[in-house]
């Protein structure tokens, strides 16, 4: 158990230099029941593990912001935003699927994160700023679960309160201790070793998600049932009650909320590269991506369309917030549990790749730091504990963690975060990089399509980006840091 653990670290924090022939090698390996054609511990990823790894990084803390989202645009804009960004994730999470293995889809090398395929098929100047956007844009991931999963900890308890009081404690709740919490526990979860090993934390955040967006939406009819009116406008929040500014800042925002909710491209390959073969990983991804971006599509219109419907321009920036104190408190609790488990899953699934390139890119520095030391628990296998692994995953979550504490504006972050990732990393390098893989000729009319589709997506990502920049820099003006009270 300790050997294979060690072999799992040290292989995925090698560097692919060091496997320039596994296609050569790859009639002596392929035979193997335990290795892959690149000399890797065999991999046994099927299409239902790849989905619920795709349904982990996309239905997160996001689907809790759709609502409001939608309330920004309308009936009309808002549901439409929602289906653009769906297709345009469908569509670039295909090229990248064909980014896997450099030429041949069945024996080609392989490229095993999302930085080896802009490595090997861009190479130059793209490699350093696909670094900083990708890792800039997991760090953020990983902020912006804290902030969400302390929010739904400080339901809970506010709901409790308020409920055994009778509504006569108006009942503040402190974030802080709840931030704190959630990264105590993320201290113990980020030494799981690496991607491969996080299938079973997926599987169940995976089945969380669904539930709480199944609460969600049961929420959202349920209110209109008994209410009987279907509450919002055909253009969102009118102005008046905002200012204009105000409106077109919200619009923009919203549009970074939404590209937040479908924001997984940039894992899609260390996803990928979990999958077994044959079939070839990239016909199983390309199903997957299909399947899970179909259901996750669906949830999001519901959920987001429901709670507009429910609560109308008034809705707010966490839906589930707006049922907290219904009599159906109990369910809203439930759910509030289950996007806290969820989260534990999400923010590995965005964390794990971030760490693997550290850990890679230190191990190249300084060979002899695989150092550990074994770890025995009653009742389990002994456990190989890799030193720096220990501290440097340890310094991460403690950091993250108190970024969170400083600004922990939901739908600001959110916002933020969707809109820096969405356009480089979603749409930018994956239709560069399969323009090259495939030998589309430049000014060809499918060149030229893919060019307007990329400057078009830069606009919106550029105006998501000014809209949520602005929402924090509004927030910041009334806010104290570490004073998050709800």
């Amino acid at each position: 158990m300790v050997e294979n653990i060690s072999r799992t670290n040290l292989s995925y924090r090698g560097d692919t230099d060091g496997i320039e022939d596994a296609i050569d090698g790859a009639s002596l390996q392929t035979d193997s029941k335990c290795y892959d054609d690149d000399g890797r511990v065999k991999r046994t990823g099927t299409v239902w593990t790849t989905c619920s790894h795709i349904i982990t990084g996309v239905i997160g803390s996001g689907v809790l912001s759709l609502a409001w989202s939608i309330a920004q645009m309308g009936w009309i804009a808002g549901p439409a935003a929602m289906v653009f960004f769906s297709i345009i994730t469908l569509y670039t999470s295909s090229f990248l699927a064909d980014c896997y293995r450099c030429g041949n889809s069945e024996f080609g090398k392989r490229n095993y994160t999302f930085m080896d395929a802009v490595h090997n098929i861009l190479g130059g100047p793209s490699v350093k700023i696909c670094g900083i956007v990708q890792y800039l844009n997991l760090f953020g991931s990983a902020i912006g679960y804290n902030i969400a999963a302390a929010m739904s900890m400080m339901e809970i308890r506010k709901s409790y309160c308020i409920h055994s009081s009778h509504g006569e404690d108006s009942c503040h709740i402190s974030g802080n201790p709840y931030m704190i919490a959630f990264g105590v526990a993320q201290l113990f979860f980020s030494q799981i070793p690496d991607f491969h090993n996080t299938w079973w934390l997926s599987i169940v955040a995976a089945a969380m998600s669904f539930f709480y967006s199944t609460i969600c939406l049961a929420l959202g009819i349920s209110k209109v049932a008994e209410t009987g009116t279907i509450m919002g406008s055909l253009t969102g929040i009118s102005i008046g009650t905002v200012t204009p500014a105000q409106k077109v800042w919200g619009v923009f925002q919203g549009l970074g909320n939404i590209a937040f909710a479908y924001s997984y491209s940039f894992i899609l390959l260390e996803i990928q590269d979990t999958i077994k073969s044959p079939p070839s990983e990239g016909k199983a991804m390309k199903k997957a991506a299909k399947l899970s971006i179909a259901v996750t599509t669906t949830f999001y219109l519901l959920c987001g369309c429901m709670g507009y419907a429910a609560f109308g321009d008034a809705v707010p920036g966490n839906l589930l917030a707006g049922f907290g104190v219904s009599k159906a408190y109990i369910i809203v609790d439930m759910a509030n549990a289950a996007i806290v488990v969820h989260l534990f899953g999400a923010y590995q699934v965005y964390a794990q790749p971030l760490f693997a390139f550290i850990e890679k890119e230190a191990g190249k520095k300084w060979p002899k730091i695989d150092k550990g030391f074994k770890v025995k628990i009653p009742g389990l296998p002994v456990y190989n504990q890799n030193i720096f692994m220990l501290i440097w995953r340890t310094i991460f979550v403690i950091i993250a963690t108190l970024i969170a504490m400083l600004i922990p504006f939901f739908n600001d972050v959110l916002g933020v975060i969707g809109a820096l990732g969405f356009w480089p990393l979603t749409v930018y390098f994956p239709v560069e990089m399969y323009i090259i893989q495939k030998k589309i000729p430049k000014w060809s009319s499918k060149w030229i399509y893919l060019q307007i589709t990329s400057i078009f997506c830069l606009i919106v990502s550029i105006v998501a980006g000014l809209g949520s920049l602005v929402g924090v820099w509004i927030d910041l003006q009334k806010y104290k840091p570490f004073s998050l009270k709800n």
